[in-house]
């Protein structure tokens, strides 16, 4: 079965395998490995994967380990594409004053009903005012 990566891994693995040959064929003796090379690696550890990779170029684990971890924790991250939003958090209106009122209802027989508000924002009064009329009848 033939997946993305083995398919990828040829022409990018190849590509920098023979860069790696290369410089080791003409470099000095211990010196250091040119970072063109190295973020070629690494770029080839992000889709091959880094012991794969490690092993291909010949290079030590932990250090191409390190260099893309610190390429992973340098690069500005972007939010994914495909992201669902499990939380919303919605700020309640702002008030513009407070207000208060009290309304006192009282019918034939003596029967009273007192409301008092505090707040910006009024129930249904007439409603109200009708459900304590429509008791009283």
């Amino acid at each position: 079965m033939g997946t993305k990566k083995s398919r990828i891994l040829p022409a990018l693995g190849d590509s920098v395998r023979r860069r790696f040959e290369h410089w080791r064929r003409t470099r000095r003796v211990l010196s250091r490995i040119p970072e063109p090379l190295w973020a070629a690696a690494v770029e080839m550890a992000g889709t091959c994967g880094i012991s794969h990779t490690a092993k291909t170029l010949r290079v030590n684990y932990d250090a191409l380990r390190n260099r893309v971890e610190h390429q992973a924790a340098a690069a500005p991250r972007r939010p994914e594409e495909n992201t669902v939003t499990t939380f919303l958090e919605l700020a309640p209106p702002q008030r513009v004053g407070s207000c208060q009122c009290t309304m006192e209802l009282e019918d034939a027989s003596g029967a009273k009903m007192r409301v008092h508000l505090q707040s910006a924002e009024a129930p249904d009064l007439a409603a109200l005012s009708r459900s304590f009329w429509e008791l009283r009848s």
